[in-house]
């Protein structure tokens, strides 16, 4: 969204092998030991080749820092993790992953938003925040397409605006880049844009392109992470000038079981370029939990406050996202 509303723009913005023994293997094994290491060689030799043959998850990979095998499994452990959903919401930082090809990510959400500067009061309902994730032609591949509704009332000395309709609509791409190796993130990269699509009150009237890079860390597996977004996007004000909106954030994830976590978090926008009198640097700190129902189900709750008086005042809202 445009100034009032730019907080929630930002935040929208096979199988392996199995060998069977003979009937006499046990006495081969026992004559032939040297046979039975040439057959566990080939097992091993196959299995080497099936992970080869596993399509890259991410397009670029570090040089230094690399995983061990057993460090990919946790302590060791030969059993396969769980495959469960991560999303992009609730927090502003967008996850540093893709929804994998051939998956299908519904996400979406509601967001109230109040603030009052000077004399002047807003209230701000922003809903369903759709995000379509899907992911194409590769692991590292990711379609976004974004379509949010507003409804906004703001009053002055006693008049009351209202304005109600459709965002412009958002489409993007996310590539993932890199997994984490050690001290180096997980990372990824998102093109995006807006189109002008949007109701006239609303609309900003032609394609706004922007990018976001998003980078991450695992620092106990399973229990607490680190996660961080930096992006730019053009932006248009109020006297219909040109400028370029940067954000910037960090957010550090808590789990408290295997389906219930937390997560707090710092960012803040700033309008470079811009001479707008309403425009200025926002910063915000938020928080919330999110649920997970099912693996491909979860369900989330936040809330917030700004931190100066360019920031909205408050804003709070609930949110679910859906894998298929």
């Amino acid at each position: 969204m445009r100034v009032a509303l730019s907080l929630v723009i930002l935040s929208l913005l096979g199988g392996t092998g199995c060998a069977v023994l003979p009937q006499n293997s046990s006495v081969r094994m026992q004559s032939d030991p040297a046979g039975s290491d040439k057959e566990k060689a080939k097992e091993n030799g196959r299995d080497e080749k099936e992970k080869d043959d596993e399509p890259p998850k991410t397009l670029l990979s570090w040089n230094v820092g690399k995983k061990k095998d057993d460090e990919k499994n946790g302590n060791g452990d030969d059993e396969p993790e769980v495959d469960t959903i991560t999303t992009d919401r609730p927090d502003f930082t967008e996850a540093s992953t893709t929804v994998g090809r051939g998956r299908i990510q519904l996400e979406s959400g509601y967001t109230f938003i109040r603030d009052r500067t000077g004399g002047t009061r807003s209230l701000a309902h922003s809903y369903p925040e759709l995000l379509f994730r899907i992911g194409m032609f590769a692991e590292w591949f990711e379609l976004r397409i974004g379509q949010n509704w507003a409804h906004n009332t703001t009053t002055t000395g006693g008049v009351t605006t209202v304005t109600n309709g459709a965002d412009d609509l958002y489409i993007g791409t996310k590539l993932a880049l890199t997994e984490q190796a050690g001290i180096f993130p997980e990372s990824a990269l998102v093109l995006q844009m807006t189109v002008p699509s949007g109701h006239s009150t609303i609309s900003a009237n032609q394609v706004l392109p922007g990018f976001n890079y998003l980078f991450g860390w695992d620092v106990i597996k399973d229990r607490l992470s680190l996660g961080g977004s930096a992006q730019v996007n053009r932006s248009i004000d109020d006297l219909n000038q040109h400028y370029a909106e940067f954000a910037q954030s960090a957010t550090v994830g808590f789990s408290f079981t295997e389906r219930f976590a937390s997560y707090t978090e710092w960012f803040a926008i700033y309008h470079l370029g811009t001479i707008s009198p309403t425009v200025g640097t926002e910063h915000y700190l938020n928080g919330g939990f999110t649920y997970l129902f099912r693996p491909n189900i979860q369900f989330d709750i936040r809330a917030g406050v700004g931190l100066n008086d360019r920031a909205q005042d408050f804003f709070t809202g609930a949110g679910f996202a859906v894998r298929y």
